[in-house]
């Protein structure tokens, strides 16, 4: 009997082809809006976790209270300075740690000035920990090194041409902040115009053309082998609360493992996935009542046909299963066209992030496409009840006798 029920669903939409498509055409809108931001949501999460892994668990960021590590420079009230990178180094659990300072700062090239980002990074040992932290590249020229006090890297859009209208070449100079720099090498394509058109310096060279001599925006450090990162940063508060001599719950600083990072994100991805998905959500709610609608209708334009299953035995069950699997499969028609959709609006990011250089991979879980096709049957199916109902209801004669 199911087997002619479905039979009989196809039979009625390859009847009514375009009434069939402009009734699931809401669940198709969010089937795919959800499969698309699912897929690109989990794609992004797992390309910033592994972003995250290959930087090891081992690394720690002190910023000001405030401050973000992630989205520039720190806007806290309370500066770092050289005293607090001490306490930071001789904290219980610490291998190294160094200071670095990031600012926008006047730099002239040819004719033309603009404000990109500065970085003066240190040239010690602890140069690594920045390096792997920010995933630092060369790929033209060489990276700076000892000695190098006014040598710049350069980010690649200004290589490219795309900062300053003439692209800036190794052994090109810049002026920054009134002092010329020589540029001996470029900086890879990390992914977004603030650090591609950011500027590297050594750390001497930016505590004087920005007269910082003690403050510093950023302290990062790495955790001794042996050491847990969370343990490790407890530490680092403790020592860093006695010594600014400030309270707990009062510190105007901030201490963070990049597991803790991870999971700031994470929470954010959370969040905003929850609201787009809410927003598709809508989507599905009007397809569903599109369908009942339809259905409605379809009992009506079909109420002599009722009539005539009914008379040659069919019960009201038979009648009710029949329509709710019509409509069932109304919602599944729009689920794998949506789905398909969906899909392909993933894989299109993908593409476009490979073209700019990103390594991002969108994310089609198995559980993603069968939870999707499940969830539009299921819409379909509880939106064709009440029409299915009020169909198995209708007295065989006077269904009969319907014009």
């Amino acid at each position: 009997m199911i087997k002619d029920y479905v039979y009989f669903a196809f039979l009625n939409f390859s009847a009514r082809k375009l009434r069939t498509f402009l009734t699931v055409l809401g669940i198709i809108i969010g089937i795919a809006a959800v499969v698309g931001l699912i897929s690109i949501g989990e794609g992004l999460q797992e390309t910033i976790n592994e972003q995250f892994r290959a930087l090891g668990g081992d690394k720690l960021i002190v910023t000001p209270k405030g401050g973000g590590f992630a989205i520039g420079a720190p806007s806290g009230s309370a500066d770092l300075t050289k005293d607090d990178l001490d306490v930071v180094r001789k904290s219980r659990g610490m291998d190294k740690a160094g200071g670095m300072i990031f600012k926008l700062g006047q730099v002239t090239y040819g004719d033309e000035r603009k404000t990109p980002f500065v970085s003066g990074i240190p040239q010690d040992e602890t140069k690594d920990i920045f390096s792997d932290i920010q995933t630092f590249s060369i790929v033209e020229g060489r990276d700076l090194m000892d000695g190098d006090k006014y040598s710049a890297v350069v980010g690649i859009l200004l290589y490219e041409g795309e900062y300053f209208d003439k692209s800036v070449k190794i052994r090109d100079r810049l002026t920054i902040e009134g002092q010329e720099f020589k540029v001996v090498g470029v900086l890879g394509r990390i992914g977004n115009p603030q650090d591609d058109s950011q500027i590297l310096i050594p750390l001497e060279a930016a505590r004087e053309i920005f007269d910082e001599p003690e403050k510093l925006d950023f302290i990062m450090g790495q955790v001794r082998p042996g050491f847990t990162p969370s343990d490790v940063a407890d530490s680092v508060t403790r020592d860093l609360r006695k010594f600014r001599d400030v309270d707990e719950d009062e510190e105007d600083f901030d201490v963070q493992t990049f597991e803790q990072i991870l999971e700031t994100f994470s929470d954010i991805f959370s969040v905003v996935q929850a609201i787009l998905i809410g927003i598709a959500a809508i989507s599905l709610l009007v397809g569903g009542i599109g369908i009942m609608n339809t259905m409605y209708t379809s009992v009506l334009q079909r109420t002599n046909e009722i009539g005539l299953m009914k008379s040659i035995g069919a019960r009201n069950s038979d009648i009710a299963l029949l329509f709710v699997i019509e409509s069932g499969f109304l919602g599944l028609a729009g689920g794998i066209i949506g789905l398909i959709i969906g899909a392909s609006m993933g894989l299109l990011v993908e593409f476009g992030a490979s073209q700019v250089g990103l390594p991002f991979n969108t994310h089609l879980s198995f559980t993603l496409l069968v939870g999707s096709l499940l969830f539009s049957f299921v819409t379909g199916a509880v939106a064709g009840v009440a029409p299915a109902i009020s169909a198995s209801k209708l007295k065989p004669v006077e269904a009969l006798r319907y014009e």
